[in-house]
């Protein structure tokens, strides 16, 4: 199968998710978060605003407001990027008005459902389009474009940053400190759903382990563990002799096993156990996928 082809099949792929995605979005906006009074930070809170100061569907606001951003977008990451993008945007736009209109009837009235279960699908949906290499718009941009100068700052990080002013908007239009709370949990119930989608759950740790029987503790753990370890050459400061550390990465739930080994071998042996946020390689994350 040629290259173009494949690429092509990707493509098609990519946008049956983002419209998966999109549908989910709107169906978390318009049956859960718009009808509770909850901003959620970004254009859709300040959409769901605007909405009750001029009376234009949410969708539509969000897509207005989207305009001159999907022009910058165009500007910075090109057309091929910003296509799928300006896709995305629009068919939350029309997802969230159609669902609005068409499913009033399922509508639920109440507001920690509504942070809980709204927040995480409109959550999910964020990072599905995110892995399909678009954004939802708005201030899914802005995020992406920090994330282009700070790598080092997760996306759900951002997200609380950047949703801050919109929170205060909230608190204003609804005339309610309550309302700016709910939304302020549903902006942190979408920063942890999002990592968890994009990033998953590395939960490992990484464990040097100093001992007299390095060779017998190191075979003990690749064969009960079936895990990797590397032999770190070093020297110790005080006696001056070599030694072998041993560099272990280990998912967090078989850690207790690696430490019952080290403590049956060597007693004696010198440990250092670190929560380790991410790993890439074998067994853990590709390296070469796309950092969002």
């Amino acid at each position: 199968m040629s290259n173009n082809r494949i690429s092509a099949r990707k493509r098609v792929r990519e946008y049956v998710i983002i419209t998966f995605a999109s549908l989910l979005y709107g169906i978390g906006t318009s049956l859960l978060i718009d009808p509770n009074n909850i901003a959620p930070g970004g254009m859709t809170g300040l959409a769901i605003c605007l909405n009750r100061l001029l009376n234009i569907g949410t969708g539509m606001w969000f897509l207005i407001m989207n305009i001159p951003i999907l022009i910058i977008a165009i500007w910075k990451f090109g057309i091929r990027f910003t296509l799928s993008t300006i896709y995305a945007t629009a068919m939350i736009s029309v997802f969230t008005d159609l669902c609005t209109k068409f499913f009033s009837a399922f509508v639920i009235y109440d507001k920690i459902l509504a942070v809980v279960f709204g927040s995480a699908a409109t959550a999910v949906a964020i990072g599905l389009i995110f892995k399909c290499h678009a954004t939802s718009g708005g201030t899914d941009v802005i995020i992406k474009l920090l994330r282009l100068k700070y790598p080092h700052i997760k996306t759900g990080a951002l997200y609380i940053l950047t949703d801050m002013v919109v929170l205060v908007i909230a608190a204003i239009v609804f005339n309610d400190i309550a309302a700016a709370l709910y939304s302020f949990m549903s902006v942190i119930v979408t920063s942890i759903v999002v990592d968890f989608v994009l990033y998953g759950r590395d939960e490992a740790k990484l464990i040097f382990i100093i001992s007299d029987k390095p060779d017998i503790i190191t075979a003990r753990l690749l064969e009960e563990l079936d895990v990797g370890a590397t032999h770190v050459i070093g020297k110790g400061a005080y006696s001056g002799e070599d030694k072998k550390v041993i560099m272990c990465a280990i998912k967090k739930r078989l850690s207790p096993l690696a430490e019952d080994i080290v403590r049956d071998e060597d007693p004696n042996a010198f440990m250092i156990v670190s929560s380790a946020s991410e790993i890439f390689g074998e067994g853990y994350k590709s390296y070469f996928d796309e950092r969002m």
